[in-house]
């Protein structure tokens, strides 16, 4: 693989662009009407893609995703420092508090919220 994309559906690319570019503090690499991407790392980006658009692409062939906002179907894992500063920010910028922060079973201090679209986002540092 040479490049890896996670696209996250969207009911506005633009507020979803504002909360993620404050939540990260990073600039999108790209943000043109119908997407937005972040470069997370070398070769890893995350992509903001309207759920009209997605829609149109999947042409009525599953159910629209506007139909599955807010069910958790799977997380966004970032391993940052300072986990406790990411968790706040997004629940400042309008994210949902889903799980506080603390040590889990696998070995890390994690903390989970749900952003704008009920996407749930952990925010995980080394417990060491």
């Amino acid at each position: 693989m040479k490049e890896i994309e996670f696209i996250l559906y969207v009911a506005n690319q633009e507020k979803s662009t504002a909360f993620y570019q404050q939540l990260l503090e990073i600039k999108p690499s790209l943000n043109v009407p119908g997407m937005t991407e972040f470069e997370l790392a070398e070769c890893v980006k995350l992509g903001l893609m309207p759920e009209n658009g997605i829609a149109k692409i999947l042409e009525n062939k599953v159910p629209h995703p506007q139909q599955g906002k807010g069910i958790p179907r799977c997380e966004l894992y970032l391993k940052v420092q300072h986990a406790a500063a990411y968790v706040q920010r997004g629940i400042q910028l309008g994210g949902k508090a889903i799980s506080d922060l603390k040590s889990r079973d696998w070995g890390d201090k994690v903390g989970y919220i749900a952003d704008l679209d009920g996407h749930i986002i952990a925010f995980a540092e080394s417990a060491k």
